[in-house]
């Protein structure tokens, strides 16, 4: 595969990305332990005190502490919507590289996935510091046996952002307003997804069965479930979930590999 004899390539995107990130920053990596404590923050503040919203509940009918509920969730819809975002613009961000050198041009997407994985490790440092927090002051928060199943969720939350943001970058390519609607589009995903309020929470049967054809709610409340043993799991949805992003990811690689053959003639 033309990719795979190309992965230095990607390690070279990987440094780079990693590498401009920091470049004229004051805090440098410690804005990735910032962003996901001030958006929980923000989420207590709003949902939780104002909203009034309730968490999950673990064994013995004690919720869930605000700041884990949010956390867990918070970590893994920052990777998946960075990833997305960064992905979509794939053509739009490298036109000037694209049109001047050849190399497999899945390597720039491929390699925007890699490199979010360090500020995502970072943010789940912070989510474990939290976690551990609370443990050691005694609050019954116990993860089970489904948390092993934690690296095949963050390859599928990679397949999805992959996909879906290989379809969004090649339909922006030709209808560069289409970038605002795709913008407004993820916004309101995250509030489809559980990550601001428990699924129990969402009681009207149909609603709740819609929620879940949401290929990430499955991956949000399996990785709830395997942490702290709440939240609702099911093989049904996940493995839904996973057919979801597989056919995504067919689609989008096949969209990235018509468009790249045109994409000089039209961006």
């Amino acid at each position: 595969m033309e990719l795979w004899r190309k992965r230095y390539l990607i390690w070279l995107f990987i440094k780079r990305d990693i590498t401009v990130q920091f470049k004229q920053t004051i805090f440098g990596m410690g804005w990735y332990f910032i962003s996901p404590l001030f958006t929980m923050f923000m989420y207590i503040v709003v949902f939780g005190r104002i909203a009034g919203i309730p968490t999950d509940e673990v064994a013995g009918g004690a919720q869930v502490p605000q700041p884990v509920f949010y956390l867990s969730g918070i970590c893994l819809w920052e990777y998946f919507s960075t990833c997305l975002t960064e992905v979509s613009g794939t053509f739009q961000k490298n036109a000037g590289l694209f049109g001047k050198v050849y190399f497999p041009r899945l390597v720039s997407p491929v390699s925007v996935v890699a490199s979010k994985l360090f500020r995502f490790s970072l943010q789940l440092a912070t989510f474990v510091f939290v976690y551990l927090l609370f443990v050691f002051k005694g609050v019954h928060l116990r993860p089970t046996i489904y948390l092993l199943l934690f690296p095949a969720l963050v390859i599928m939350i990679q397949m999805l952002a992959l996909g879906l943001g290989l379809i969004i970058s090649s339909m922006t390519t030709k209808y560069r307003d289409l970038t605002n609607f795709f913008g407004v589009f993820v916004s309101l995903w995250m509030y489809a997804t559980p990550i601001v309020y428990p699924l129990s929470y969402v009681t009207n049967p149909a609603l709740h069965k819609i929620m879940l054809f949401n290929p990430m709610t499955a991956i949000i409340e399996t990785f709830k479930y395997g942490a702290y043993g709440a939240g609702e799991f099911s093989w049904m949805y996940l493995v839904y979930s996973l057919g979801v992003i597989l056919v995504l990811l067919v689609i989008g690689i096949s969209m990235f590999n018509r468009k790249q053959k045109f994409f000089i003639d039209t961006i």
